[in-house]
């Protein structure tokens, strides 16, 4: 049932780039696992061996500091409608800071220079292996619409104490303690 590929071809890309949601996995060497659930037509494939996607602000910041202190990484894609699928891509993961060079080409090459309220870096994944099975499991789901949830809350903080407080107090370690680089890029 499971198949494995060194890199994207061009119905995995289209398959990628059909999904809504996809999933987020990380570990430094100890610790805990972390697992996020990523939306809002954010990712974007780079090459055959290659994706990212714009990170917005959230409670915690476990992909960087995990990205810091280990750099392993895992994508997971469902398909919640049509043919079943998972697919996963197992590779490195790099962190492009906001406000800083790198994080601006990619958000001009890939994102049309237009940074969503909250955006707080770029996570890249370099992926030497893609590995996609049945998905038989999954259930259907059908695709309403993506909550505004986020966009107000960004608004709502950035009108108060601001974002950049927010993310200094809440992003700048992981979960374990690990640091997570954002203190020192903004």
């Amino acid at each position: 049932m499971a198949t494995s590929y060194a890199a994207l071809d061009a119905r995995l890309t289209a398959f990628i780039e059909a999904q809504r949601l996809f999933f987020v996995a990380s570990a430094a060497p100890d610790g805990h696992v972390n697992l996020s659930p990523k939306g809002m037509d954010v990712l974007r494939v780079l090459g055959p061996n290659r994706v990212c996607y714009l990170d917005l602000t959230g409670s915690g910041n476990e992909t960087a500091a995990h990205s810091l202190a280990d750099g392993r990484l895992t994508m997971m894609f469902c398909a919640f409608a049509g043919p079943p699928l998972l697919l996963r891509l197992y590779g490195r993961s790099s962190i492009l800071a906001r406000g800083t060079r790198p994080y601006a080409e990619m958000l001009a090459a890939e994102f049309d220079d237009r940074e969503l309220l909250g955006s707080r870096q770029i996570v890249v994944l370099d992926f030497d292996l893609v590995r996609t099975s049945c998905g038989y499991g999954v259930p259907l789901f059908d695709y309403r619409e993506n909550r505004d949830t986020m966009v107000r809350w960004a608004e709502a903080k950035e009108q108060k104490e601001g974002l950049v407080a927010y993310r200094r107090e809440k992003n700048t370690v992981s979960l374990d303690g690990l640091p997570t680089g954002l203190a020192e890029a903004e």
